[in-house]
């Protein structure tokens, strides 16, 4: 079978004397691509220059140089003949897929790939050598071959650099960054950052031009797309801004389509951002991962899921956070006004251990597909509570347990407060499981064990704070009314459950909730855009 041969990109560089070249040309072509800190490439120049001597009359040859300053370098100490393209831009080193310099590419007349290697290869250059002198029907140049090792290994290239790289594919795909750039001189980045307001009181990574056109590889979606307009200041939410936020916070690629879609959960009406930030009470979106994309991110989800130590869980929720603050202008002290706040603003996000749970995951409970990638924000509080039950042996007694923890959620006399986060620990979730206890089951104890009479729950002289008969619907309550019982929360849907955390350790944690309804927060979920 023929092998087929791969169709080189055409361009057009400079020489060192500003003349065009431009390939392919008609003529068979062979590309050395250099860079002048190379040692190996220094090794090979001699040879290069040789071939261009001995051949140059019938083949095009050029030395592709991958540094402005140092193209010119080269000539002058191996004191070439071959024209030094100057590839200081690394465009065509990008474009050719060069990892390893030098490589050496030699190419047929309408710009088909025939021989690649790269390194240096003492057998290599010989058969490069005796397939030139074939086609151009020339003498070989006569070289002292013993005087070169058998092989030698390259360096990097210029292209594959961290930030270059990313920089160079974002060009390739015809995305350009319109966001404005800050010039700032001698100054401190990271002190710069922290004058112009734009961290959460923690080092930000600066973001420059290079590391957000990174983030931009884990998308597909346009730099220019508004992907949600974020209060309190109404501002447009480009996917640029927020690969930029996301910069900051520590994100890798791979994580940008979770904070993308964080980013379109919190902005819709119901979930009401604007109070969540604004309310005085600690509120913050706690953001949960459903789905495949959890293992592939590496989220913790496990021993110490709601803690410190994964970056992938820490940079997600950080990256929202951080876009809210600096995009929509939810800062503390202005509109954000939490009178104690809590440490979980500045990052709460973590993974739902599906595989451990004897329950459906959260995002099948809301209708996606168990194979979908979810992200679900709930406004809870911003800090969880611990639950300890070390001797309930049953489901009934369990439940009671983690019942009357949920119970001081906002405070014990309050009721119908908002959505709760249960998050239920492998060995709390394998007792109930034993008696094969579904969550609607598990929330229906629940609500039976913090019911309250009517009369427990109103304001009195012993404690002020309660819920007033007119909230009821009362006004002159009869005995029996006032022996009605209340359960903590307004539906059984309000307590979310999920499973997390260490497989040692009989203890499970809540998050309260804030208000629920028109005036509140409402929980969603949206899927994930992975990029394949």
């Amino acid at each position: 079978m023929e092998k087929t041969q791969t169709e080189l990109p055409a361009f057009t560089l400079k020489d060192l004397g500003a003349v065009e070249r431009r390939f392919p040309t008609g003529r068979h072509a062979l590309l050395c691509f250099v860079k002048e800190d190379c040692p190996t490439c220094g090794l090979t120049m001699p040879l290069i220059d040789a071939a261009c001597r001995a051949f140059g009359a019938k083949l095009d040859m050029w030395a592709i140089g991958q540094d402005a300053e140092g193209n010119a370098k080269l000539v002058e100490s191996n004191r070439l003949s071959i024209p030094m393209l100057d590839d200081s831009a690394l465009s065509v080193s990008f474009a050719y897929g060069i990892e390893i310099v030098p490589t050496i590419v030699l190419a047929s007349p309408d710009g088909a790939e025939l021989r690649r290697f790269e390194g240096f290869d003492r057998a290599d250059w010989q058969n490069l050598i005796a397939e030139v002198a074939r086609i151009s029907g020339l003498a070989a140049p006569k070289i002292e071959w013993d005087s070169y090792p058998a092989q030698r290994p390259g360096c990097g290239s210029k292209s594959v650099e961290p930030g270059v790289a990313e920089r160079l594919e974002a060009a390739a795909r015809g995305e350009r960054l319109t966001a404005r750039r800050i010039e700032i001189g001698a100054q401190d980045e990271f002190e710069f950052m922290f004058e112009r307001g734009l961290t959460d009181g923690l080092p930000v990574v600066p973001p420059t031009p290079e590391r957000v056109a990174w983030m931009l590889t884990g998308t597909r979606r346009d730099p220019r797309e508004i992907v949600a307009v974020l209060p309190p200041n109404l501002a447009p939410a480009s996917v640029e801004k927020l690969a930029v936020n996301a910069v900051m916070a520590g994100c890798r690629p791979e994580y940008f389509p979770v904070v993308l879609a964080a980013i379109e959960a919190v902005a819709t009406p119901e979930f009401n951002i604007h109070g969540v930030m604004a309310t005085t009470w600690g509120a913050t979106p706690v953001i949960i991962v459903n789905g495949p994309i959890r293992r592939r991110l590496g989220m913790n989800m496990g021993m110490m899921a709601l803690g410190y130590g994964n970056r992938a869980n820490a940079t997600i929720g950080r990256a929202v956070k951080l876009a809210l603050r600096n995009i929509g202008g939810a800062r503390p002290g202005d509109i954000e006004r939490s009178t104690f706040g809590a440490i979980g603003k500045f990052t709460t996000c973590f993974a739902e251990w599906e595989e451990r749970s004897p329950w459906e995951p959260l995002h099948v409970e809301r209708g996606f597909r168990k194979d979908e990638s979810v992200v679900t924000v709930l406004g809870l509080e911003a800090g969880s509570r611990q639950i300890a039950d070390q001797h309930s042996r049953t489901a009934h007694a369990l439940c009671t347990s983690l019942a009357l923890g949920l119970e001081a959620c906002w405070h014990p006399k309050q009721h119908f407060s908002g959505e709760v986060l249960l998050v239920v620990s492998p060995e709390h979730a394998d007792t109930i499981a034993r008696d094969k206890w579904s969550k609607a089951r598990v929330r229906e104890r629940i609500q039976q064990a913090t019911a309250r009479p009517v009369r427990e729950l109103l304001p009195d002289q012993e404690c002020g704070e309660g819920i007033p008969l007119k909230a009821f619907g009362l006004e002159n309550p009869t005995p029996e009314q006032l022996e009605h019982r209340v359960p903590k929360f307004r539906k059984p849907e309000d307590i979310n459950i999920i499973v997390a955390g260490g497989e040692a350790g009989k203890f499970s944690a809540i998050f309260a909730g804030w208000v629920s309804g028109p005036i509140g927060s409402i929980s969603v979920s949206r899927r994930i855009e992975e990029v394949p």
